[in-house]
């Protein structure tokens, strides 16, 4: 990991030059949770300038990344950033708690983050992500591999969305996304059997062969399901 974090630093300082303001790694490769081959290496690049000229000089690092197999960093300048803690305030406050300046200086501990925002986020994401399963359980054929596949895509923005539900009703999130699963569970009394379970496959520490999707796929929902009921309760007025 810190070869190909020095390179890509390097690369964008070859292509960008002085334009590049800051590199920040962010997410399970910061908090150590980060599994080769099954997690990523999310990065964040901030810019002094994003005229199409500029974006152009990207390319070539951005291409060499990509083929790595990691997804793009995402490209602000500074003043777009904080203009974005608004609408962004689950992202940022993730990144803000858990992060390492691979380039730059350490923007984040003056970055403002409203707390009223971050709380109809949380709100608005689980009901989005909900119906979002609910959709995708309609528009795939019944079979346990694929379903173990809608169920593997969508872990790990409902873990997320648990802990930032955990942050809104007053919580110090566990560190672990085992644990706050169980917390979870244990606020919306339901078995987090199933949720764990899938987290397991997707860490790539259980076999997808040994898991009865269909009945994984229940407990899966209706942890989802209680949890968003949950957050709509206690955050509609907040």
């Amino acid at each position: 990991m810190e070869d190909l974090l020095k390179e890509l630093k390097e690369r964008l300082l070859r292509s960008a030059g002085d334009n590049l303001h800051a590199l920040v790694l962010y997410g399970s490769a910061v908090t150590g949770e980060y599994r080769k081959h099954h997690s990523d290496l999310n990065m964040l690049c901030l810019l002094k300038r994003t005229s199409p000229t500029e974006l152009d000089a990207l390319h070539e690092p951005f291409s060499w990344w990509k083929r790595k197999g990691f997804q793009l960093p995402y490209v602000f300048t500074e003043r777009e950033l904080r203009a974005s803690a608004d609408i962004f305030a689950i992202e940022l406050l993730d990144m803000k708690s858990s992060h390492r300046m691979i380039y730059g200086d350490d923007f984040f501990p003056s970055l403002e983050i409203p707390t009223r925002l971050h709380k109809q986020q949380v709100e608005r994401e689980l009901r989005t992500n909900f119906v979002r399963l609910r959709q995708g359980m309609l528009a795939i054929p019944p079979r346990d591999r694929v379903l173990l596949s809608l169920m593997d895509a969508s872990v790990s923005a409902f873990v997320t969305l648990f802990r930032h539900a955990l942050i809104a009703f007053g919580e110090e999130p566990p560190p672990s996304k085992r644990q706050i699963i169980e917390r979870t569970a244990q606020i919306v009394k339901v078995s987090p059997e199933a949720f764990l379970a899938v987290l397991d496959v997707h860490l790539g520490r259980g076999k997808a062969s040994e898991i009865d999707a269909q009945q994984t796929l229940r407990g899966y929902v209706a942890l989802v399901e209680s949890m968003t009921e949950e957050a709509d309760r206690r955050l509609a007025t907040a």
